[in-house]
């Protein structure tokens, strides 16, 4: 039997086929090689990945609140929808559009209005506004299809579904809600053009080919331009949404960015000045040395030929009291410079100096309330028992709870997601107040509360938290810090009151300083 030999390109084959040895492990592979392309799950995973840092899913940073001004104008945003959808009906019913509906006209004006009602609070709850929003319009789409073409009803759902994407604080849950409503719109648009009016009407006008008015099938045609208008409707309010989103966290993180370059830029100012300062100290301890040394050594001189050259002895205390004046010039000199350079720990004053403004107490409490805390919506609250019981508060006292009130609101305003925060002083004269010994005489107390919860990424260094502890020490008080069962975070600082007349001393003595003029205050120099 003869064998034909085997085709070169079969020989070629064949080698390739054949086991090759195992590389070792470890080893590189040769440079002429080919890397193998990923796996089409690879690839997916990593346009999951993609999507998912686009929405923000992971991320750490969380939009603030609106704030109460914006929450206003949700509501006014609110009843402009309700107005303009009942124009809407009314204009759609007196051009017959309502001619088929088997239910009186208020009734479709009431539902039609109250569709529009989530509005309202569409910052302040987004997606549980997008939530509502669109059960109303497939309730609507239900039972009066018509009036969801209405062109209010349009513009409703895009910016329902625009807000929740914008304003929606659980990235994650986010996803979850718009993801759901579309799919569910999805579908009914479908099933209401494939099921109940679309199909029948197209077969029943263009029953064969040969009436389509163009080259395509009139029921494929209208089902293409159903899926792009509404993938153009939903996916660019989507689009929108999430671009707005990621705008703001650009802001913010600019923001941040431009605080940190400020203070780096003052740490490394207060850094010169602090070496400028070492440098000087070091001019001035050679100045103090040099002429203190010559004078001990002159004076040591004078000493030994008082008696005997009394001429020499006043050269030598001529050269004592020359170097005396040239030493306390020169280190009035050096000390006025140290006076010139600015000191970041104390604002200068009017006439350049430190500044004399009183430190804070009690009263700045609803100053401090009032303040823009980044959209905070923050309420002041003051108790007192008997009335007037604030005034009893010493000084320190109320200084220590006015620090520890604007450390808690810093704390809410970097650390916290709370839209809402409540500052409480309580002031109580009286040993019924509490059991505690230490309160015999009442307590004065400072509370503050929010309704957030802990934002990711953003833990400080406890700092804050140990210097209000420190300063409650200080005053024999009692300090509460901690979640809340309810939810929120709170922040409470008891400190005890002293006697009545000791009291007043305090306040006698704090009334008579605060009375005196800055000019009238006595001031020492050196």
């Amino acid at each position: 039997m003869v064998v034909a030999p085997p085709h070169p390109e079969a020989r070629q084959s064949a080698v390739a086929d054949a086991p090759q040895p195992a590389s070792p492990r470890g080893a590189t592979p040769s440079p002429g090689a080919t890397p193998r392309p990923a796996a089409p799950s690879d690839r997916a995973r990593v346009a999951a990945s993609r999507l998912a840092d686009w929405f923000g899913v992971d991320a750490d940073w969380e939009r603030r609140p609106a704030g109460h001004q914006a929450y206003r104008r949700d509501l006014v945003l609110g009843a402009v929808f309700a107005a303009f959808a009942a124009l809407s009906i009314q204009l759609g019913h007196s051009m017959g559009m309502f001619e088929g509906v088997d239910m009186p006209m208020w009734l479709v004006y009431l539902l039609g209005v109250a569709s529009t009602v989530p509005l309202a609070w569409r910052r302040r709850y987004p997606l549980i506004s997008l939530v509502l929003v669109y059960a109303a319009w497939f309730g609507l789409g239900l039972t009066i299809p018509t009036a969801t073409m209405l062109l209010p009803m349009q513009i409703m759902y895009f910016v329902a579904m625009f807000t929740a994407v914008a304003w929606a604080r659980d990235r994650r849950a986010m996803l979850i809600v718009v993801s759901a409503c579309t799919l569910v719109m999805v579908g009914w648009v479908v099933w209401m053009f494939a099921v109940q009016q679309g199909i029948e009407t197209i077969l029943d006008e263009f029953p064969t080919p040969a009436d389509w008015p163009g080259q395509l099938d009139p029921y494929l045609a209208n089902a293409i331009y159903q899926v792009i208008m509404n993938l153009a409707f939903f996916g660019g309010a989507v689009a929108a949404g999430q671009a707005q989103w990621n705008a703001a966290r650009r802001r913010e993180l600019l923001a941040e960015q431009a605080v940190t370059i400020e203070r780096q830029a003052a740490a490394l100012t207060d850094q010169a000045v602090v070496t400028e300062r070492v440098r000087i100290a070091r001019e001035l301890h050679d100045v103090v040395a040099h002429h203190v040394s010559v004078i001990g050594i002159q004076a040591a001189a004078a000493r030994r030929v008082l008696d005997r050259d009394p001429a020499l002895a006043a050269e030598a205390l001529a050269t004592i009291e020359r170097e005396s004046r040239e030493g306390v010039t020169q280190m009035r000199n050096l000390v006025g410079t140290l006076r010139s350079v600015p000191d970041g720990a104390a604002p200068a004053g009017p006439d350049g100096g430190a500044s004399r403004a009183p430190e804070p107490g009690l009263a700045d409490l609803p100053a401090l309330a009032a303040a823009d805390h980044d959209g905070l919506d923050t309420t002041y609250r003051q108790v007192e028992e008997p009335p007037g019981a604030a005034r009893d508060v010493p000084d320190p006292m109320g200084l220590s709870l006015y620090r520890t009130a604007q450390e808690a609101m810093a704390n809410v305003r970097k650390h916290s997601t709370a839209r809402s925060a409540t500052v409480t002083l309580r002031v109580v004269r009286g040993p019924e107040a509490l059991v505690d010994e230490r309160f015999a005489h009442g307590f004065a107390e400072v509370e503050v509360l929010d309704d957030g919860r802990p934002r990711h990424g953003t833990s400080g260094s406890g700092l804050g938290q140990l210097g209000i502890r420190e300063r409650v020490s200080t005053h024999r008080g009692v300090v509460e810090i901690g979640p809340r069962a309810i939810g929120g975070y709170r922040v409470r600082v008891r400190l005890p009151l002293p006697a009545p007349d000791e009291a007043a001393t305090s306040a006698r003595l704090g009334d008579a300083a605060a009375s005196l003029e800055p000019a009238a205050r006595p001031e020492v120099t050196g």
